[in-house]
């Protein structure tokens, strides 16, 4: 086949099979179909070959050139990853769930799900195209999976596990069922007030007595069903109350749900008194909303188990007999040999046997600044390769490593944590009891008199003291101030950390990420600016994360011409650049070809701040600038943090850093010396956190961004990720700041101080509404059909007044949710 280059007219030329423009160099004379890349050109002849040639009839489909990575994808065939990811169905067949890589249209779908006739074996090919989920069904005795996973990266769909379906599937059952059962208690509700209100107007007109007793039986047949479904979980819960001696809320919802019932079932057969089934109805629904949403607003949390597989890469690079392979890193064992490559994580913890390189362990450590490695040096599972290849072997793995040590600390601080039982429920026990004892001494003293009056002031008691305000009195004004600070960009996971945040106690503050921005910045210059474009130029094809720093600060700046270009491990960069030799790095390494230093420069480098990182630059011999690179502190961090010491909480900065960088940070915002504290390991931030939860007897809450804060943030009473943390941070934290800055932390405190304030109001509102009515019931002053029109009231205010009140803003900002 010969290819030629042709003249810049024919550009307008259309791959045949993504529809972009062909490049000149890869127009063929005289063929038929022209492409845009050789993957492309793959993707058509496969197609072309089985007959697919209808999947080009769609209006819309695919308009990004295949780009095949050409993986083996030997792990799919792993056993540790059939164990993991693969259902074993009858007949031998199997069954995987895989994540699809570029997926957008209904082309798309139609051709993932033709995978059956382009692979012998494939049984069933389904594609999910909202969740780029592909549900696969295969003969394992008659094609491995790594070839269903070739064929599809091939046509440009590259694969990958899925992780989280069985909890996902759960929580969308969960979901659904009460979200059924919501619905046909709103439904009944809505029908049993439509047959009320027919009552409540031929009590006023005299309705004829047959059709009274007509909407009577049919306002009786239309609430069994809400009480033998949706009501039934009110019933079960008093019933688990009741078996394990312990007074729930849910025991005198029931038994005036049930009191209620009787009575109105018994005037409904006799044709006299109230029935009650409108506002039993109603009460129902109300409450299986509220339980809802207070279900809804728990979810966040996330098994650390699969955190641990977010951090530390999916697959590992073995070096068998001088092959390389991939497979899972849940199969990796002591002993194997790792190829990690510049810019990848390691997989496992090892030591390094072949290569020089550094390693930017900010996410495990805390330390800011990539450290070097070499020979006989130990790396760990999570940390990042930066510079240059290398061999490590494997010394733990999977549940011995470092990482996942952690991460049991972190699941056993979990379960340590002291219960923070709300305002609401730590009455529960004493006003189930009250309100029993009384309906209970109620009915007995006036059965004396008649017992007919007796009953009614009875359940008209249970009724109107029913405890749905109370019970709707932390979760609605929890709930309303979770979604506001959601708008605001403060994720809060439960009502216990609100309640612990209203009141001022301590705060850890992790430096690295949360009160600096996590990433290398360019903090010092001092040189002429001609000298930046070839800096720049240098620094462009380099992963370091100094390289990015200058990336980010001059990113208007002009490109210089590299003509050449060589990186020297732990050292730096030598390249030539427009015409000159420019040599950027450490100090000793530009020193080695250095000529001449000037009087300013040796002053420079005295004078430069010491928590910074020197980066010297020489051009031709002669040592023409020195930049420092450091980790920003955030521009509202000093502000912020006055607030907070202002409003009554201690601050304390907790890192892995070096001390001296940590003093100098602490100094500059105003901490005390001895709450500047560095060097401290993810172990050491564990004891430190618990050291101050048993001897400061004040509320102690950790912030932080990296899977070093993990532990120490699951064990204290609040822990709190940052804007950009790592995932097992952010999942074992009551609390995700998605708005980079502390302004929201101070905000947090703020808004959880006016919702406690709120629930405190709430529930004096509904007690002081249940013993006005209570009162009321005991002297006869109330009757049942009253108390049943007035139950409702209290969660009405209740309601209202969590909507209305003001604990996080209402408006949303440009800031709120990332």
């Amino acid at each position: 086949m010969h290819t030629t280059f042709m003249p810049s007219a024919a550009a307008d030329v259309l791959c045949a099979h993504c529809g972009l423009p062909v490049p000149e160099g890869l127009l063929e004379v005289d063929a038929e179909q022209q492409f845009c890349c050789s993957g492309c050109h793959t993707a058509f002849g496969i197609l072309h070959a089985h007959g697919l040639d209808s999947y080009y009839g769609f209006a819309e489909r695919r308009e990004a050139p295949v780009r095949a990575s050409g993986r083996s994808y030997d792990e799919f065939d792993h056993p540790a990853f059939a164990n993991l990811y693969v259902t074993a169905l009858p007949n031998g067949l199997s069954r995987t769930e895989l994540y699809l890589e570029g997926v957008h249209c209904a082309s798309c779908v139609w051709l993932v799900e033709r995978v059956p006739l382009l692979v012998p074996g494939v049984l069933r090919a389904e594609l999910d195209v909202r969740r780029s989920l592909a549900v696969v069904e295969w003969d394992i005795a008659t094609v491995p999976l790594s070839r269903i996973a070739q064929s599809l990266d091939t046509l440009g769909y590259p694969p990958h596990p899925f992780r989280g379906v069985a909890r996902a599937d759960m929580r969308k059952r969960e979901d659904r069922a009460m979200l059924v059962r919501i619905g046909i208690a709103g439904a009944i509700a809505i029908n049993v007030m439509l047959a009320a209100l027919a009552l409540y107007a031929g009590e006023l007109n005299t309705m004829d007595a047959s059709f009274t007793r007509f909407f009577r039986w049919v306002s009786f047949a239309i609430t069994v069903p809400a009480f033998i479904w949706p009501g039934r979980v009110f019933f079960t819960g008093a019933w688990a109350s009741w078996r394990t001696r312990a007074l729930h809320m849910d025991l005198p919802i029931a038994i005036a749900l049930a009191a209620g019932f009787v009575r109105g079932a018994m005037n409904t057969v006799t044709d006299s008194g109230p029935i009650y089934f409108d506002g039993l109805a109603l009460l129902i629904f109300a409450l299986l909303v509220g339980r809802f949403l207070q279900q809804r607003g728990q979810r966040m949390a996330v098994d650390a188990a699969e955190e641990l597989h977010a951090i530390a890469p999916s697959t590992a690079r073995i070096v068998d007999n001088d092959l390389v392979r991939d497979i899972p890193s849940e199969a990796l064992l002591p002993g194997m040999l790792l190829d990690v490559r510049a810019g990848e994580s390691f997989p496992a913890d090892g030591v390094v046997i072949r290569g020089h390189s550094s390693v930017n362990a900010a996410l495990l450590t805390g330390e800011s600044r990539s450290t070097s490695v070499s020979v006989g040096q130990m790396v760990f599972a999570g940390t990042l390769n930066v510079e240059s290849p290398l061999r490590v072997q494997v010394e733990q793995a999977g549940e011995t490593s470092r990482i996942a040590k952690l991460m049991r600390q972190v699941e056993d601080s979990a379960k340590r944590r002291a219960p923070i039982v709300q305002t609401a429920n730590r009455m529960a026990g004493i006003f189930t009891a009250v309100v029993l004892l009384a309906a209970a001494t109620t009915f007995v003293i006036k059965s004396q008199l008649s017992a007919a009056h007796a009953l009614d002031d009875a359940i008209a008691l249970l009724i109107v003291t029913c405890p749905c305000a109370l019970a709707l009195a932390t979760p609605l004004a929890i709930t309303v101030a979770v979604g506001r600070a959601a708008r605001r960009g403060m994720l809060i996971k439960g009502g216990d950390a609100l309640e612990l945040l209203a009141t001022p106690g301590i705060i850890v503050l992790d430096k690295t990420g949360t009160i600096t921005e996590g990433r290398t910045a360019l903090a010092a210059w001092h040189g002429p600016d001609w000298v930046k474009p070839l800096v720049l130029a240098l620094e462009d094809g380099s992963s370091h994360p100094l390289a990015d720093g200058f990336r980010r600060a001059w990113s208007g700046f002009p490109m210089a011409t590299v003509s050449a270009s060589r990186h020297f491990a732990g050292g730096g960069l030598e390249g030539t650049v427009d015409g000159h030799i420019v040599r950027i790095g450490s100090p000793r390494f530009v020193r080695e070809s250095t000529i001449s230093i000037d009087e300013s420069m040796e002053r420079v480098m005295n004078d430069l701040d010491r928590t910074l990182t020197p980066v010297h630059i020489g051009i031709d011999g002669v040592l023409v600038a020195i930049a420092g690179l450091g980790d920003r502190v955030r521009d509202d961090a000093l502000d912020s943090l006055q607030q907070l010491r202002g409003r009554g909480w201690r601050t304390v900065m907790l890192s892995g850093d070096a001390q001296d960088v940590v003093a100098s940070v602490g100094r500059a915002l105003a901490f005390e010396a001895q709450d500047s504290i560095g060097a401290v390991s993810p172990e050491g931030k564990l004891a430190f956190v618990e050291r101050l939860k048993a001897t400061s007897g004040r509320t102690v809450v950790m912030v932080g961004d990296g899977v070093n804060d993990a532990a120490a943030i699951a064990a204290a009473h609040v822990g709190i990720g940052v804007h950009g943390g790592a995932e097992a941070c952010l999942a074992t934290a009551d609390v995700y700041l998605t708005r980079p800055g502390l302004g929201a932390l101070v905000e947090l405190t703020e808004g959880s101080r006016r919702t406690l304030r709120v629930i405190r109001r709430n529930i004096a509102l509904s007690i002081g509404y249940n013993l006005i009515g209570a009162s009321l019931a005991v002297f006869g002053l109330l009757t049942p059909l009253i108390a049943a029109i007035l139950m409702p009231t209290s969660s009405i205010t209740v309601v209202l007044g969590s909507w209305y009140s003001t604990t996080f803003a209402r408006s949303t900002t440009t800031e709120s949710v990332s």
